[in-house]
């Protein structure tokens, strides 16, 4: 099972940047990604990344705003948030699959702590 530690959440202003990261342990990583989860909303597909290609994916809501990248060696993802808004305010949640793409929530067991994202407007 993997083990997955949020990091790098906070305040933020609209139109402010934030870079969240997520380290993994415990299984070999093939891919990874994030969700995030606003109160009283399901938790929604953000982006994923392969551990082995260029692939990535995005949600609608975020993309041209939201990188994802990884560093292989420490087994982390990265999420740059760019130009945020009041609607990205969420908990958001790393993970990791067995193949990239664009994910449902229902298909994953387990999940981290998550990191508070708060966007100000």
């Amino acid at each position: 099972q993997v083990h997955l530690v949020e990091s790098g959440g906070g305040l933020v202003q609209a139109g402010g940047s934030l870079r969240l990261s997520c380290a993994a342990s415990g299984r070999t990583v093939y891919a990874m990604g994030w969700f995030r989860q606003a109160p009283g909303k399901e938790r929604e597909f953000v982006a994923s990344i392969s551990w082995y290609d260029t692939s990535t994916y995005y949600g609608d809501s975020v993309k041209g705003r939201f990188t994802i990248s990884r560093a292989n060696t420490l087994n982390t993802v990265y999420l740059q948030m760019n130009s945020l808004k009041p609607e990205d305010t969420a908990v958001y949640y790393c993970n990791a699959a067995d193949v990239v793409g664009i994910w449902a929530a229902d298909n994953f067991g387990s999940w981290g702590q998550g990191t508070q994202v708060t966007v100000s407007s």
